[in-house]
């Protein structure tokens, strides 16, 4: 009786199985030895067989910097989450978005960059860029197909975020892509808001989609990291820029960005859930002038949310009725749930002051804007510990 070689189970067709499946699926194909999680692998040197493969090198892993198994596997989840053609890993999230545009761009183009962009984005563009001799002009968030007015012979980049940043304002990207599009110009957007999950970057008319990785698809507050998805146009062009600027991030970090990918599904139904109900009681309060949450009725940006959207993440903004400051920062202070400091995206709530900087519209708004990211503790708690703050507000105020 001819007992044969066991069968190895079939893999399965990831690109006929739901996000919310692709999630858990991502990076097995790197697992070794039966482990559900590839390896770590901390490695610089490969070596190689014989010299004729050292002359040609064709073999999967060359150096550590292009590539590992931890590396691989973190790719590929990144490109199935944001449903791109691929992914690369980057050390931050700014690094993420320096390193796009400077695939994409040299001395002497245009780029239209959205005035809402994260504040080191902005930075970069009037520093670094500027001293290489890329002009930029920043850009009404909300100006959609308008945005054919502002393209010039030499613009190459349309950047986008969107929320955008503090003030959480929707853009209209696939009519901003098709006035882009038409002059021939990329679109890229800063995709971090949704966590790559809850907007389909390239199903929307964009070419690039950049995210903070330390936010979302970490989500433990534990690592930095950025990523960059392509579509299959802009690949070759941005992997060749990626490997000559000696990109490159972390194997442990990778590796905390895959566990997060793993769970990005259920984490982010929480931080809606809870960010729902949060900001639904805010928008009662008598202190609070408006709410800045897309995901609401009537608040600004939901119908654009509602069209495009498949979901909201825990990340929102309010804007105070005027106060003097030391009541609002009374209010901050007696808060013990919400910690006070940047980044956003893990378990924990976060609250911190904010005033927008912008220079192609206005931030008009008298009161202080507060920027919330809503965590995974018990909404209610997190209510009873608002509560305290605007206690503290109105005793100052």
């Amino acid at each position: 009786m001819e007992t044969g070689c066991p069968m190895s189970k079939s893999k399965p067709d990831l690109s006929r199985l739901s996000q919310q499946t692709k999630l858990v699926a991502a990076g097995r194909e790197y697992s070794e030895h039966g482990f559900v999680n590839p390896a770590v692998y901390h490695g610089s040197t490969v070596t190689f067989p014989n010299a004729a493969a050292l002359r040609e090198p064709t073999q999967k892993y060359v150096y550590g910097r292009r590539g590992t198994p931890t590396s691989r596997a973190v790719e590929e989840a990144v490109a199935l989450v944001e449903g791109g053609h691929a992914a690369k890993v980057c050390p931050s999230g700014l690094a993420a978005i320096s390193t796009a545009l400077l695939a994409f761009l040299k001395s002497g183009d245009h780029l239209l960059m959205v005035d809402t962009v994260y504040h080191p984005g902005r930075q970069f563009c009037d520093t670094l860029l500027k001293g290489l001799g890329v002009e930029t002009t920043y850009y009404d968030p909300l100006i959609g197909r308008g945005i054919a007015q502002l393209i010039r012979p030499n613009t190459r980049v349309v950047y986008c975020e969107s929320p955008g940043s503090q003030t959480m304002e929707v853009q209209d990207i696939p009519a901003i892509a098709e006035a882009a599009h038409k002059a021939g110009c990329l679109v890229a957007l800063d995709n971090t808001w949704s966590g790559g999950f809850y907007f389909n970057a390239f199903a929307h008319g964009c070419d690039i989609s950049i995210q903070a990785g330390t936010k979302y698809l970490v989500g433990h507050s534990d690592a930095m990291m950025g990523t960059v998805t392509c579509s299959a146009e802009t690949w070759p062009q941005f992997k060749a820029a990626y490997e000559g600027m000696g990109q490159f991030a972390g194997p442990d970090d990778m590796y905390l960005m895959l566990r997060g990918i793993h769970t990005l599904d259920v984490r982010l139904e929480r931080h809606m859930k809870n960010a729902t109900h949060v900001a639904e009681w805010l928008r009662a309060r008598p202190e609070v002038d408006t709410v800045l949450y897309p995901a609401l009725s009537n608040a600004p940006g939901h119908e654009i949310w509602k069209r495009d959207f498949t979901g909201a993440s825990g990340l929102f903004s309010v804007v105070l009725k005027p106060c003097a400051q030391i009541a609002a920062d009374a209010f901050l202070d007696r808060l013990s749930l919400f910690g006070m400091g940047y980044s956003w995206g893990g378990f924990e709530s976060l609250a911190i002051p904010f005033k927008p900087h912008r220079t192609a519209t206005t931030w008009t708004a008298e009161g202080q804007g507060l920027r919330f990211h809503i965590g995974l503790e018990s909404p209610q708690d997190l209510i009873e510990d608002l509560r305290e703050g605007f206690a503290a507000l109105k005793a100052n105020a």
